[in-house]
């Protein structure tokens, strides 16, 4: 659909005979009256500290979600529910590296159609504040950066690196030409843009990198559109740039002691004199790292938080309104003194739930919306939310052991090896996210218990060890640097590295993936290597009956193994939240982690023992019901329980951390005390 035609109020059916003639003299004098293409505009009123809307008054009350992670036959439930709790507007990224998986293949089908998002947001009758990047943030896999980027090893991101550069205006031309009918001086439902996103809080202090954004942002989308800069307090001084409108970001922690919203205010006020106030992620929840606990924001904190921004005219985006999903390998990660993965769900402690279930979150901050003392008052839709959606209940389901992975190697990577003196990183063979096999052989025998490790902490992320098939354990980025083994000479020793998702905040340095370093088993270096690119999601999607290869099933299974059932769903079904019972009671120092596809889909990571996150959704859309037969993978990459169960529950369970987390020193194994976690931004 055109945005004219998105944005147009459909007409009835069916009208009296007798209004037809009134409605035809009408409709010419409608035409001056409502705004046209020619006529529309949002612009910034700085004499009177705000913004017009085709020449009145007007402030935004927005609220994030994110288009990629949320299914797309569930857009505009989500949507509907926004516009309903008083929200006139959105804000969402565009992540590049979602859009653009190779240079020069663009994919905007399916959940990746921009356009028909932004046509669900105008039939919800929402306005939209457009976040392209190229940089996102957003905890999405390396801030919504391409991984063959990192292909050029010398290349400095986020600057005016002229490889960095020819790729961004290479992207943006394809990009901006797409929205720029969507403009909302085009007709459409865009009102402004951001340049890039909180770029104070990357160090690198590049103005000539921002000022060739803010010029081809004007060169590709005109002088009308309002482009903007979102930082958060200490990021001001490196993140703004003349001509562009500047925004800050902080959330309720920011409001703990006296006057912090209006010291930060006034902050923004060195940089941005005159115009309205904008906080443009005010936070309602936070984030969740894999063995840290669910974080949470308490409804008064939140509430407050806002009603004393509206009492000061300021326009709010609330980030984020609904979190949604990390499918598949999409999780970003954060580096505060350790690499700290972000977990599946990015359910936020939300207005919105993870299931798209209205909170009492969002009825707190409906309250707050609907008061009639505000200026410039916006009135509440009238009418009820929908109820929370149907849940299912089902199981346990026990499921049945097919092999471990290293017997399906010829399947996960049917073109073979790449060979090389030295590993490779995943990068270097263009396997950008997921598994990697590295495999050679012990140049001499080891009898004696000897330490097997890789310098200069050189896993990224997580590695699995086995000699001979037999599994020996794991070394991990920044937790666990060594292992003992023994072989003898020519005894086969596969390495199964991990990508648990590449930075997405708080490093000027690339985060390149697998063993950057050889590795060193006693005094000698390993060489001679074979690297298996592993395409787990491609054996997923065509998963045939695995008995039927007659693959060898070890006894008692440990390290990577593959496990499935296939079951059906009675009635018409429901969302439902995937449990493991039982994988938590494994041995005290045994950790359970794995992927999990269903129907082919990637539902994601987890990680029982570790926590928080025990359960992960499952959208009713990715089932069969009415008797269809699903089917379930599991990837258990270390250690299943004797009889592996399933279940599918009616609630999640996201704030439950079965292990504490340590710190290990990397000169030795020993746990360090839990050190205090420090908060990134978006």
């Amino acid at each position: 659909k055109s945005p004219a035609s998105a944005m147009a109020t459909r007409t009835p059916l069916c009208l009296p005979s007798l209004l037809l003639p009134l409605l035809t003299l009408l409709l010419p004098l409608l035409t001056l009256l409502l705004p046209q293409a020619g006529t529309r505009s949002f612009v910034v009123d700085r004499d009177h500290d705000r913004f017009l809307l085709d020449g009145v008054p007007f402030r935004y009350v927005s609220g994030s979600l994110h288009y990629f992670r949320v299914p797309r036959v569930l857009w505009a439930d989500r949507l509907f529910k926004m516009r309903m709790t008083g929200l006139n507007a959105i804000q969402f990224y565009v992540p590049w590296n979602y859009h653009e998986p190779e240079p020069g293949v663009y994919n905007f089908n399916g959940s990746r159609d921009l356009i028909a998002f932004l046509t669900e947001a105008s039939l919800a009758n929402l306005l939209v504040i457009l976040r392209p990047g190229p940089y996102i943030c957003a905890e999405w896999e390396m801030g919504g950066l391409p991984a063959w980027l990192l292909r050029k090893p010398k290349i400095h991101l986020r600057t005016s690196d002229p490889d960095f550069l020819a790729a961004v205006d290479s992207w943006f031309k394809v990009l901006l030409p797409k929205i720029y009918p969507w403009l909302y001086h085009n007709g459409g439902n865009i009102i402004s843009i951001q340049v890039e996103n909180e770029y104070g809080s990357y160090r690198a202090c590049d103005f000539s990198y921002m000022r060739h954004l803010a010029g081809l942002f004007r060169a590709l989308l005109g002088d009308k559109i309002l482009l903007f800069t979102t930082d958060g307090p200490e990021g001001l001084k490196c993140g703004t740039l003349k001509g562009l409108y500047t925004t800050v970001d902080f959330g309720p922690g920011l409001l703990s002691k006296a006057d912090n919203m209006t010291k930060t205010f006034a902050l923004l006020r060195k940089y941005e004199p005159s115009g309205p106030l904008v906080n443009s992620e005010y936070y309602t929840g936070w984030l969740d790292y894999w063995g840290q606990n669910h974080s949470t924001r308490s409804i008064p904190a939140v509430t407050k938080g806002l009603e004393k921004m509206l009492q000061l005219g300021a326009s709010v985006n609330m980030y984020m309104f609904h979190g949604g999903t990390n499918f598949g390998y999409w999780n970003g990660a954060d580096e505060k003194g350790r690499f700290l993965p972000i977990t599946t769900s990015y359910d936020y402690d939300a207005p919105i739930s993870e299931a798209g279930d209205p909170t009492p979150k969002l009825f707190a901050l409906r309250n707050v919306i609907s008061k009639r003392i505000w200026a410039q008052f916006q009135e509440v839709p009238l009418g009820p939310l929908p109820p929370p959606s149907p849940k299912m209940m089902l199981g346990p389901l026990t499921l049945h052991l097919n092999g471990d992975l290293l017997a399906f190697l010829d399947l996960l990577c049917p073109q073979g090896p790449i060979r090389s003196i030295l590993p490779l990183t995943f990068e270097a063979v263009k396997q950008d996210r997921g598994f990697m096999l590295y495999r050679t052989y012990l140049p001499h025998t080891v009898s004696e218990p000897t330490q097997f490790w890789v310098p200069n902490n050189g896993v990224h992320d997580r590695a699995y060890i086995m000699v001979d098939g037999v599994f020996h354990g794991v070394l991990e980025r920044n937790m666990k640097h060594k292992l003992f083994l023994t072989g003898q000479m020519g005894a086969r020793l596969d390495v199964l590295l991990e990508n648990m998702g590449r930075l997405s905040f708080g490093s000027n340095s690339s985060d390149f993936k697998g063993l950057l370093e050889p590795p060193i088993l006693g005094q000698t270096i390993l060489t001679q290597w074979l690297m298996y690119p592993l395409k787990v999601d491609k054996l997923a999607k065509w998963w045939f009956p695995l008995q039927l290869l007659k693959t060898p099933v070890p006894p008692i299974p440990s390290g990577p193994t593959f496990y499935s059932t296939i079951f059906p769903i009675l009635g018409s079904g429901g969302d439902t939240f995937l449990f493991l019972p039982g994988w938590t009671k494994v041995l005290l120092l045994v950790v359970v982690r794995g992927q999990v596809w269903i129907n082919g889909f990637n539902l994601g990571r987890y990680w029982t023992k570790w926590g928080p996150q025990q359960t992960l959704y499952v959208p009713r859309p990715l089932l069969f019901v009415q008797g269809g037969l699903n089917k379930i993978i599991l990837l258990e990459l270390e250690n299943a329980p004797p009889s592996p169960q399933i279940q599918f529950l009616d609630r999640p369970i996201l704030n439950s951390t079965m292990h504490r987390t340590y710190v290990y020193s990397l000169s030795d194994d020993t746990p360090s005390p839990p050190e205090p976690m420090e908060l990134s931004g978006h």
